[in-house]
């Protein structure tokens, strides 16, 4: 391998960059080639295939394993330039010295030392393991200067290190004398600013190793070829030389050439070159250029269609996506849109910060500096503006946000579900259209025959096998079989692009694996049930393929005679007779509606062939009809042969394929039809309830026949209505006119409570804009027969009405649906592109969808729960104390250091319990939220947390504050509009002494009462009975208690333990005063509990418009 690597192939370098091409074509005119679409490579960036798309971090873009679509990589900074460009110059010259596009098969097989029968050996590919390591890319600078500085002054740390600073700074030099609670509040400020980094430092670190264990769940394995059998491995222990076989919908795990390919072959290369149009794959090198030739599969890369065979060679770093990985700085990382609400809510509150501060400083040099020169002094002023900064801010939010996302990603781990990013999560709670895949989706894709038909005879598998068993007995030896059911058992297994799992050929039938897609799958263990398919194999040879695709239905295999016996059991003995060994047959399968019109002529029960007439197809017609409505895929089975003089191509040319498909457009010879089960899973009925319940319309997307669709769509729960009640294209009038008067018919039938349609995929293309806008009305819609164009066109259409479209899909042909609508779903079981073009991966089953919807909504409200408890008690009641005393000269009657207090200690501890709060009952039975209106703090959440809740506690914490002082022999009237200036008769140390224990007053009354606001503010709208804290495993919190101990201890930690009380002003605090924050604690509960008892009584009263 290095050796091959090291010679070069021609004297000029083959790479070419973007600037590159510039020059040459200022230098040289155009040339044309042949065989080449004409792709450019640009090292400098990649944009994603979706604008959609967040971007993201190389360590877990770039990894085979990770499998991710998005990319936006960014051009190194001009410090980094310099180096940059050198590296790229030693990249290009050593891609240039590749030349394994230029070697014959034979060379390059002998150069890797494997084969194409053999593969390689264990031993060969444990030594080339240790050769060339794991088949994964270095992991990219980790920039820790850049994460610490981040971790440090993100959130709020900017603003709490500068406020610690200006504190310290009033305590000295400014402070006349320093006060030393001025250093004990600056040095509060600097632990909480280092605590908020560490906690950060840890979130980043615990939310990436969960979303790494995630991601390594997903299956990567490929099929491979040692030893002489077909065996999957993981993509990271491929190594060069291994034989890798490609079939449409893989990605490409290294560097491969191709050495058999299918003439569809097709391969998407936009990850790498932005090129739209998919490359033909080709066995012989189409250009000098390593990156331009289609000979050659790159890592990353995708098949999009038809199948081959091929050889890697070049795993981990040194493949082209490895050398360009090493090229690229890393990736900036979008804002989700849950952070963009904090950043919103954040901007909203620094501003009302600066604008209060700002107005207090104008106050203070205006007036009250001249007026009352001892009330507020410059240090004084300084930790004013500190305090309206404590006050303002929710310093614990930070902690509380990075704590309910890791708390997310942990439960997502749980259930088995990848996303991408925490966008998908938060999109997905609001998504309200889910357009779903049938097959391998809402069924198990674990397909059966259960029926075939032979003419117009029906049979089951068992019957079939039974009666070839006692013709064969009756035959006569000397004679051929020429059986029907030994056509169609042949045609059955020729074409057919399964293949037995050798590691598996002991087992039964029913166990053995199967390398191939279900259809597949489902008709060669049909197939092996009635014969050995080794004979089939033995017999005759493929000379073509060409893989099923969702655009045409239907696969045709081409295969030459190899031994003289096939003819007797793949054809009746008159056509037997008259094959000669250069001539060749064509099979095909698939889907009866497509390919009844090309046959002529149809097998009989006697094996014989006879014309195709009317009521011969009408029998068919009625055999598909009635299988279709009972929820089976109907595959119609035909042949034809084709004579050597009507051959005008070989096998091996490009135009081969065109030849093919003009011979199977017509005079096909019909040998039967098999009905296939594909069983729903047991799980999706109940799903698809609750999703509905939730106010999301669930739509059935398939490209199955649209009986079949309807019956699958009616066992699942999709379609609730009689089939006589299910609309057809009939009931979408052209005209804005009719559509008032159709929907003015509806909703005075019976059917208007939801309405249901199935529709086509031909019947798509001729609708007008009117009947799309009737069309995505409707609650229950099953789309049959689609191609991926009106896939797309269906989530396109459904998003131009407003919806936010949810695509499930597993298949190649769903790819670009789940890259178009808001969110792609794909399951893990599905194809790479699939997994590729989806946000999130449902690694377990489809009923995990329901969860996922679930979390959406849960982080959601939980975090609107999170702020709305901090609201109250750590910004409105904190805010009046400092209001009160710069404006009515009152003392500020909580001390900014139990400010910080309560907002980083007591407030942050029970904030952070609410991210673990259970989903409400009803969380699954409202609405989905609309994200351009709903917003995660609006009017409504602000009403209630200051004007409700706020006033509840502000209100009874100042009245226990200056109760406590006037029992205490300082009324409030010797305090308000005093400015500091006392009557003669009072002691100002007295007072002083006083005032400080009706600090302590109101900070204990507002933080006992906040137990009493977090159990209120668990629930939006239901009862605490109904949502217990405890004793209910579905609703308990059990973190609250805790958190509530915590503030307790904090009480008595800064309020009882002497050296503190001296260094903060504080004082212990009468009992009294721990009891009535009780009792006012249990009004805020039960009025609370009253309005969520009238937003239920009344939901579209004018209580439940203003509810949060």
């Amino acid at each position: 391998m290095d050796a091959a690597d090291s010679k070069a192939a021609a004297t000029g370098p083959r790479i070419r960059y973007a600037v590159d091409e510039e020059a040459m074509l200022n230098e040289h005119p155009k040339l044309s080639r042949t065989l080449s679409t004409g792709s450019q490579m640009s090292i400098r960036s990649y944009h994603s295939a979706s604008g959609r798309r967040a971007s993201i971090d190389p360590a877990t873009a770039i990894p085979i394993e990770y499998r991710t679509i998005s990319y936006q990589i960014e051009e190194p900074k001009e410090a980094e330039r310099a180096r940059a460009d050198a590296k790229r110059a030693k990249e290009t010259a050593e891609l240039a010295d590749l030349e394994w596009h230029t070697l014959s098969p034979q060379e390059l097989l002998t150069r890797l030392s494997t084969s194409l029968v053999q593969g390689l050996s264990v031993e060969q590919v444990t030594r080339r393991q240790a050769e060339y390591g794991r088949n994964v890319p270095s992991p990219p600078p980790s920039r820790l200067l850049q994460k610490v500085l981040g971790y440090l002054f993100g959130g709020f740390g900017a603003i709490l290190l500068i406020a610690s600073i200006l504190v310290f700074i009033s305590w000295k030099p400014l402070g006349e004398p320093p006060a030393p609670a001025n250093l004990a509040l600056a040095v509060v400020l600097l632990i909480v600013f280092v605590v908020q980094a560490v906690f950060n430092a840890w979130q980043d670190w615990s939310s990436s190793r969960v979303m790494a264990s995630i991601t390594t769940m997903l299956p990567d394995n490929c099929l491979l070829l040692r030893d002489g059998v077909q065996v999957r491995a993981l993509a990271f222990d491929i190594v060069p030389g291994d034989v890798l076989f490609i079939k449409a919908g893989n990605k490409l795990p290294a560097d491969v050439r191709f050495l058999e390919i299918s003439s569809d072959a097709k391969f998407d290369r936009s990850i790498l070159t932005g090129e739209s149009l998919p490359v033909s794959g080709t066995v012989d090198s189409t250009d000098d250029n390593y990156l331009e030739t289609h000979c050659i599969g790159m890592q990353g890369t995708h098949c999009i269609s038809g199948s081959g065979m091929g050889v890697c060679v070049a795993t981990g770093d040194r493949t082209v996506f490895g050398r360009i990985a090493q090229l690229t700085s890393r990736p900036t990382t979008s804002l989700t849109t849950l952070q963009k609400e904090i950043l919103r809510f954040v901007i909203v509150i620094c501003s009302l910060v600066v604008l209060v501060i700002i107005l207090v400083i104008i106050l203070w040099a205006t007036w009250i500096r001249k007026s009352h020169p001892l009330w507020i002094t410059t240090p004084g002023l300084i930790v004013d503006c500190v305090s309206i900064a404590v006050a303002f801010i929710p310093e614990g939010l930070p902690i509380a946000l990075t704590a309910s996302l890791t708390i997310t990603a942990n439960l997502m781990r749980q259930n088995k579900i990848l996303c991408k990013s925490l966008k998908t999560v938060e999109t997905l709670g609001a998504v309200s259209v889910i357009c779903s895949d049938k097959t391998g989706t809402l069924t198990k894709n674990q397909m059966f025959v259960t029926e075939c038909a032979i003419g117009s005879d029906k049979m089951t598998p068992e019957e079939a096998r039974e009666e070839l068993v006692q013709k064969r007995e009756l035959q006569d030896p000397s004679r051929p079989v020429n059986l029907a059911v030994e056509q169609l058992r042949a045609i059955a297994g020729l074409c057919n692009a399964g293949e037995f799992d050798a590691a598996t050929s002991h087992l039964p039938l029913v166990e053995r694996k199967i390398n191939g897609d279900a259809t597949d799958q489902a008709i060669l263990r049909f197939s092996e049930g009635l014969g050995p398919g080794a004979e089939l194999k033995k017999s005759w040879r493929k000379v073509f393929d060409l893989a099923f695709n969702s655009k045409n239905k239907f696969m045709i295999r081409v295969l030459s005679l190899v031994n003289s016996a096939g003819l007797d059991i793949a054809l009746p003995s008159e056509e037997a007779s008259n094959f000669n060994t250069d001539d060749l047959l064509l099979t095909i399968k698939g889907a009866p509606d497509v390919l009844i019109d090309r046959c002529n002529t149809y097998i009989t029960k006697e094996g014989t062939t006879q014309p195709l007439t009317a009521p011969a197809r009408a029998a068919f017609e009625t055999i598909k009809d009635e299988w279709s409505s009972h929820g089976k895929r109907v595959i119609l089975l035909a042949r034809k042969v084709l004579p050597q003089s009507e051959i005008r191509s070989s096998p091996d040319s490009s135009n081969f394929e065109r030849e093919t498909m003009d011979h199977a457009k017509s005079e096909l010879t019909l040998v039967g039809l098999v009905g296939i089960v594909d069983p729903p899973r047991e799980e999706i009925p109940e799903v698809v309830r609750i999703l509905r319940g939730a106010g999301i319309r669930i739509f059935m997307v398939t490209g199955d026949f649209k009986l079949t669709a309807l019956a699958i769509a009616q066992e699942c729960g999709i379609i609730t209505n009689p089939p006589a009640q299910v609309h057809d294209i009939s009931a979408l009038l052209r005209d804005k006119m009719s559509e008032k008067v159709l929907f003015s018919d509806i909703e005075h039938s019976d059917e208007a409570g939801a309405r249901s349609i199935v529709l086509s995929g031909p019947e798509l293309i001729a609708l007008n804009d009117n009947q799309w806008a009737q069309l995505c009305s409707y609650d229950e819609i099953v789309f049959a027969r689609t191609t991926p164009e009106q896939k797309l066109r269906i989530v396109r259409e459904l998003q131009s009405t407003g919806a936010l479209v949810g695509m499930t899909g597993d298949g190649v042909n769903d790819a670009p649906s789940l890259k178009a609508a808001n969110i792609g779903i794909a399951l893990g079981s599905g194809s790479d592109i699939a997994i590729e073009a989806s946000d999130m991966v449902l690694l377990d089953s489809f009923s995990a969808i329901v969860e996922a919807v679930q979390y959406g909504r849960v982080v959601y409200d939980n975090l609107k729960k999170t702020i709305c408890y901090m609201l109250p008690a750590g910004t409105f009641a904190e805010f009046w104390p400092i209001t009160t005393n710069v404006l009515f000269g009152l003392p500020q009657i909580l001390s900014s250091f139990l400010m910080i207090v309560i907002c980083c200690f007591t407030d942050c501890a029970a904030a952070t319990t609410l991210s673990y709060e259970k989903p409400e009952s009803d969380v699954l039975r409202r609405p989905p939220r609309n994200p351009r209106k709903d917003r995660l703090v609006d009017w409504r959440l602000i009403f209630h947390a200051y004007l409700f809740i706020g006033v509840f506690e502000a209100l009874p914490s100042f009245a226990m504050s200056y109760w406590y002082a006037q029992r205490n022999g300082v009324p409030f009237s010797v305090l308000a509009l005093r400015y500091g200036e006392l009557p003669p008769e009072y002691d100002p140390e007295h007072v002083a002494q006083v005032l400080n224990e009706a600090s302590s007053v109101y900070f204990v009354n507002l933080v006992i009462m906040q137990w009493f606001n977090l159990m209120a503010t668990r629930t939006r709208r239901l009862s605490i009975f109904q949502h217990p804290p405890l004793f209910n495993k579905h609703t308990q919190n059990i973190y609250l208690f805790p958190a509530i101990a915590f503030s307790l201890a904090v009480i008595f930690f800064f309020c009882y333990v002497p050296p503190l009380q001296n260094l903060l002003l504080s004082t212990t605090v009468p009992v009294e005063h721990f009891f009535l924050p009780m009792a006012f604690g249990l009004g805020i509960l039960g009025a609370d509990e009253a309005r969520k008892w009238v937003v239920r009584t009344w939901p579209r009263g004018w209580v439940a418009r203003a509810a949060w």
